[in-house]
């Protein structure tokens, strides 16, 4: 998609085919700010609410969500270019995690009760997680309605209001789910702010409570240094560049076609997609040759019968023009496709095979329809390679071991891991999501994600006078002779 913004108006075109989709207002640092403030007064009236009101407002704005699924679809594929079949999948795993995110922070969140321990037995100790106030998100462009409601839902059934600052090349996906909330509800608890990178570092510098962020590591870098004026904390999550083991004993149909979904879907445009693939020796030759039968019948184009669509912002054809050319240029060989898949704005599969480990293609994220497929001595070597990447989003493994396959999972330097599947935590909504290293810090989803928005209250009550009263500037030397002797007691025994 390509983006104008001239006289204050933000111009989005389809990117498969240039038509103009929308044209919106941009949103300059002001009208920012003021958000912001009505996005206060919201929170407090949100955060009011019981939770069991909270969590039918939220359940309301999930049936806007479903009934209007086609509506929004439709809108998805306009900006973003992928088929409707993709944009209602992304949907459908959205609302799972709204589901789960409206049902569950009662739950989650609610005030209990903790161990007083034996120094403080008078007291009752009590632990409560209350909101933080205003959340920013800066959501991509990739999965404009799954990955910023990842943040989203999670804040807002945490009793935050959210200010919503989508991708510039998505913004009418951002819209129309701002007023699908104003349908289910009428208080400015969610808002949306559009335009660029300006839009964006106004959003970040305001009076909001944190910021929750998707996208490139260079930019999080920008996001976290403006952050750090104010001491806004944030969640990041910075991309991938996500390693699929084959150990001896995998399943090489499964885990084949898992390879090439999980590289290709989406156009290879997928932050926790496949893009190196690490396959021991002894099956090597069957995997590849099962990755280029498998490929061999996906098909991109801008109609609704192809597998995926178009590169969805310009400049990330050149990124894959560059990762593609130089790993051949390095001595790599082009097992599916090369140079001539890419028709800009689509590419066709690309598989490449013996690509050095400091090519470019290894080392940075493509983001693009391109699978890497490498031969190693086993397991033990697949691993070390995986790790050595500054990304550590998610990974794969396939092994009919069991227990071989969580061992090795939990030696992978990553915040995922997939046995014998791709990316099925996405559609886990009680498991957290988030990176390590350039892939980012913080994690949305699950208890862990609602807890990423909201701020945890120690409360104790004195329940009645402690029998050793110390906590005093005259304690009886009695008192502290007893106090002294039960901690030796307790804690000098070297056990």
């Amino acid at each position: 998609m390509s983006t104008e913004a001239s006289a204050a108006i933000l111009t989005t075109r389809n990117p498969a085919t240039g038509e103009v989709v929308g044209e919106h207002p941009i949103t300059d640092e002001a009208a920012v700010h003021e958000t912001v403030a009505r996005a206060r007064q919201a929170a407090s009236w949100w955060a009011g609410q019981d939770p069991r009101q909270r969590r039918s407002a939220l359940l309301r704005w999930k049936r806007e969500l479903v009934n209007g699924s086609m509506e929004l679809a439709a809108v998805v594929r306009a900006e973003t270019g992928k088929p409707t079949g993709g944009a209602l999948f992304e949907i459908m795993l959205a609302v799972e995690h709204l589901d789960w995110a409206a049902r569950r922070a009662p739950r989650v969140l609610r005030r209990r009760k903790v161990s007083s321990g034996v120094l403080a037995m008078n007291h009752l100790g009590l632990l409560e997680y209350v909101p933080l106030g205003v959340i920013g998100v800066i959501g991509p462009w990739n999965y404009p309605v799954y990955t910023p409601l990842g943040s989203i839902s999670y804040a807002l059934a945490a009793g935050n209001a959210v200010v919503f600052k989508p991708s510039e090349y998505t913004p009418g996906v951002a819209r129309w789910l701002a007023e699908a909330w104003s349908r289910a509800c009428p208080e400015p608890v969610l808002q949306v702010v559009i335009g660029d990178g300006a839009t964006g570092a106004a959003l970040t510098r305001s009076e909001v409570d944190k910021i929750a962020f998707t996208g490139s590591a260079a930019t999080a870098r920008k996001v976290m240094a403006a952050c750090a004026e104010r001491l806004t904390p944030l969640v990041i999550e910075g991309g991938g560049k996500d390693a699929l083991i084959v150990a001896a004993d995998a399943d090489i149909e499964a885990a084949a076609g898992a390879a090439v979904f999980g590289a290709l879907g989406n156009a290879g445009q997928t932050c926790a997609g496949v893009e190196r693939v690490y396959a021991v020796t002894e099956v090597y030759d069957r995997f590849l040759d099962a990755v280029k039968e498998k490929t061999a019948a996906i098909r991109s184009g801008a109609d609704d019968a192809a597998a995926y669509g178009p590169m969805t912002m310009p400049g990330q054809v050149e990124v894959v023009r560059r990762h593609v050319t130089e790993a051949l240029a390095d001595g790599a060989v082009a097992a599916v496709g090369g140079p001539d898949s890419i028709r800009p704005p689509f590419v066709d599969p690309i598989v490449l095979t013996g690509v050095p480990e400091e090519s470019a293609a290894m080392r940075e994220e493509t983001f693009g329809p391109v699978l890497v497929v490498n031969k190693v001595r086993d397991v033990d070597e697949a691993v070390q390679r995986a790790n050595e990447s500054r990304y550590g989003l998610a990974a794969a493994i396939f092994t009919r071991d069991k227990q071989h396959g969580l061992a090795l999972a939990r030696r992978l330097r990553t915040g995922a891991t997939s046995v014998n599947s791709v990316l099925g935590f996405a559609a886990i909504p009680a498991l957290p999501f988030g990176g390590v290293g350039d892939s980012g810090f913080g994690r949305i989803h699950g208890a862990d994600g609602l807890r990423e928005f909201s701020r945890a209250k120690a409360v104790t009550w004195q329940r009645h006078r402690a029998a050793l009263d110390i906590m005093r500037f005259d304690p009886a030397p009695r008192a502290v002779a007893t106090a002294l002797k039960l901690f030796r007691l307790r804690h000098g025994r070297g056990r």
